[in-house]
């Protein structure tokens, strides 16, 4: 029997619903059940894919090819469960299709109403593509009170009396905020934002109250009193140095002993956590550190790398390091005085991006990790302007340059215009949206044998997440490789380059794919771990 967990929030956004649900579904799952974690967005965009990153944080990828919101991220490295398409949905999507259905006559001239037709549709996806599953838990996306979020509430409302509350639990994450001139915890924002969820008839059972401090035992009773709870069950959701230790906080504050008690079911055999403590001891006990730069176009809201960011922590975890991250806008680089900034660096990364804002700094950058034998990886865009620099200042095309920008002499990035999906041949052009018409999801790759990317996968036959809209033109691939630069991972029809290295540098590496989107904290990606094993050993040379 699937039960049903729902995660609202209140008083202000922000205040680390994704994280909970993930820590709460590594929780069950460290006590054997299985779960599914899934998010439920109120903006009107049909996914995230068309959304500036500085806006809404990074756009996570599904081995299927979903554009989906960050949180989903945050799901697979606490669970290794792997989000799919229908992990993820938004108004967008769900009046789409209402709109697709009443144009096709599907409603039978009815008057196609929120209620019943949009919950309707809703309630469907949240019951959709299950299994076996013990746990699916549901995000609700926004803060109580929000207008566009409503739909939603009124459909998890609806689906906990469908099921019955022997299936259904409500959570809801507020804000303790703590005000020094009154020296106290203040919980009126808490019952306020609980009448708020009242008045559209939910009531949780368990509260998240996120606190910088712990909860006193007289503001956690008045609180039950309020919100109609047990005393127990308001949990204090403390603020932690990494969210990494967040598991180990509910656990330790009864969180997931609360969720069982509340099903009925057996809370004797606590979790097994050994493997967060060992991560949490390796981030704060680490051998040494090093500086990572990150040049990039997003820097002004991190969370437009956070997967990335992940994956270079998950990096040092492997290598027993502390990565400290340099963010720095690539616009600086356009210019020769600031490039001296990257003298301190231990190695260099440029993240995928789109548009033509930034790239002379990005390609500068990866100029200087050459010349100075700086460790580079180049990601996405990161790889296309090592691919531009060298062939400007290498392969004798100092024209050289990407059709996403105008129309060079010398095109060595251009716009994909087919490729092959499994046994389905895709295919795109200059007019067509640019919402979910990219190059998503896994798709395999061939690394030639004998080189320094097969010994970091230890095989030559991958499969990595991708998003992107244009290539590395195969056509100048004697021209690269002439000039140093090498074209090692294919796709299997051979026409698309996936991977780059030079042989005549200790580690410069750019690849097509996004490989930290497939990271971990307990199973680091590999190219991250080589990449910071390469950083530590430039800082030794230093």
């Amino acid at each position: 029997m699937t039960r049903f967990i729902f995660i609202t929030g209140g008083v202000v956004s922000s205040l680390g619903k994704g994280l909970a649900t993930a820590a709460l579904g590594a929780l069950l799952q460290a006590r054997g059940y299985k779960v599914r974690l899934r998010k439920l967005d109120p903006y009107l965009n049909v996914d995230p894919g068309t959304m500036s990153p500085t806006q809404h944080g990074e756009v996570f990828v599904t081995d299927d090819g979903a554009e989906t919101d960050l949180d989903l991220g945050h799901y697979e490295r606490f669970t290794g469960v792997s989000a799919r398409q229908s992990d993820n949905v938004t108004t967008g999507r769900i009046y789409s299709e209402v709109i697709a259905k009443e144009r096709r006559g599907d409603y039978l001239g009815a008057t196609v109403q929120v209620i019943p037709h949009v919950t309707d549709a809703i309630k469907a996806f949240i019951g959709s593509d299950l299994g076996d599953e013990d746990f699916v838990l549901c995000e609700i996306g926004g803060t109580v009170g929000d207008i566009e979020s409503l739909p939603f509430l009124e459909a998890i409302r609806q689906f906990g009396n469908d099921v019955g509350p022997e299936r259904a639990l409500f959570v809801h994450a507020t804000l303790l905020p703590y005000l020094p001139t009154a020296g106290e915890l203040k919980t009126k924002p808490t019952q306020h934002s609980v009448k708020e969820l009242l008045s559209v008839g939910i009531q949780p059972a368990i509260l998240l109250c996120r606190s910088d401090r712990p909860i006193p035992e007289g503001e956690r009773r008045k609180i039950a009193l309020f919100c109609n709870i047990r005393p127990e069950r308001v949990i204090a959701a403390l603020d932690a140095d990494t969210i990494y230790q967040v598991p180990i906080n509910y656990h330790q504050e009864g969180f997931d002993d609360q969720v069982l008690a509340y099903f009925g079911l057996p809370a004797d055999r606590p979790p097994s956590l050994d493997q967060w403590h060992q991560v949490v001891h390796r981030l704060r006990s680490p051998e040494g550190e090093i500086t990572i730069g990150i040049v990039g176009k997003y820097t002004s809201l991190i969370d437009s790398y956070k997967s990335l960011q992940e994956a270079l922590i998950h990096g040092g975890i492997a290598n027993n390091e502390r990565v400290r991250l340099e963010w720095m806008d690539s616009q600086i680089f356009e210019s020769d005085t600031l490039v001296a900034s990257l003298e301190g660096v231990n190695g260099i990364l440029v993240p995928g991006g789109f548009g033509e804002r930034g790239t002379a700094g990005k390609i500068r950058a990866a100029q200087f990790a050459r010349e100075r034998k700086v460790p580079y990886f180049g990601i996405c865009f990161g790889m296309q302007m090592a691919v531009i620099e060298a062939a400007r200042n290498l392969a004798g095309l100092p024209e050289a340059g990407s059709t996403e920008f105008g129309e060079p002499r010398d095109p060595v990035v251009g716009l994909m215009t087919e490729w092959m999906r499994g046994n389905e041949r895709e295919v795109r052009g200059l007019g067509t949206d640019l919402g979910g018409t990219m190059r998503l999801g896994a798709y395999p790759c061939d690394i030639v044998p004998d080189t320094m990317l097969a010994d970091i996968y230890g095989q030559t036959h991958i499969s990595e997440r991708h998003r992107h809209r244009y290539e590395v033109n195969i056509h100048y691939r004697e021209a690269l490789e002439t000039a140093g630069l090498h074209i090692v991972g294919l796709s299997p029809d051979g026409l698309l380059p996936e991977m780059v290295e030079r042989s005549d540098h200790p580690w410069f590496i750019g690849v097509q794919f996004h490989p930290e989107l497939k990271s971990r904290p307990f199973a680091p990606h590999p190219l991250f771990t080589s990449f910071i094993r390469a950083a530590i050993d430039q800082s030794r040379l230093v």
